[in-house]
C-alpha cells in the first residue's frame, strides 16, 4: 500500500487510506526523547584512515547506531586494521592508541574501538564505590586515628 500525504488516500482503491503503523514514526511522534535518540543515533562519524595505506575499513561504523551494531568480529577487525591488535610500529602513531586483548568481553571492546575513533563517554570507566565500602573505610580510619592516639597516650608508659 502506497500513502499518498496530500489527499490521503490508497490509490488502489481511491479510499481513505490508513495510516502507515511504522513503530518509529509513531513513537517519534509521541515521544521527543525518542526523536531526539533517533537523530542522536543517526549522526555520522568521520572516517578514520589506516596510516599505511590511507583506506578506511569496510566495517567502519557510518553513524553512531553502526558503532553500537559492531559485532565481535568486525571490533576485532578494526582493531587489527589500524595496527591496534598486533602492536607495531604504527601503534601509537594513531591520534588516541589503546590497549587491545582479543579476550575483552564485547561492551569492553566497544568502548575501546569507541574511545579509539574518538567517541566521548567512551573513556575509562571510574569505579564508584558502594555505601557499604565508604562506611568500612570511614570505620577503619577511625579505628586506625584511635590506635594511633592510645599508641601515644601508653608510650609514656613503656
Amino acid at each position: 500500500m502506497e500513502w499518498n500525504q496530500t489527499n490521503q488516500t490508497n490509490p488502489a482503491h481511491n479510499q481513505p487510506a490508513a495510516r502507515p503503523t511504522v513503530i518509529g514514526h509513531r513513537r517519534a511522534a509521541n515521544s521527543a526523547a525518542f526523536q531526539a535518540k533517533l537523530q542522536q543515533m543517526a549522526l555520522p562519524l568521520a572516517p578514520l584512515v589506516q596510516l599505511t595505506t590511507g583506506e578506511i575499513h569496510p566495517a567502519f561504523p557510518g553513524t553512531l547506531l553502526n558503532f553500537w551494531l559492531l559485532t565481535d568480529a568486525e571490533l576485532e577487525e578494526l582493531a587489527h586494521f589500524y595496527h591496534q591488535r598486533t602492536p607495531c610500529q604504527w601503534t601509537l602513531h594513531y591520534p588516541c592508541p589503546i590497549a587491545w586483548s582479543s579476550d575483552m568481553p564485547l561492551e569492553e571492546k566497544r568502548r575501546r574501538i569507541g574511545r579509539f575513533i574518538g567517541l566521548r563517554g567512551c573513556e575509562t570507566p571510574i569505579r564508584v564505590k558502594s555505601e557499604e565500602e565508604l562506611q568500612e573505610e570511614a570505620r577503619q580510619a577511625r579505628l586506625r586515628d584511635e590506635e594511633e592516639i592510645w599508641r601515644r597516650k601508653l608510650r609514656w608508659y613503656h
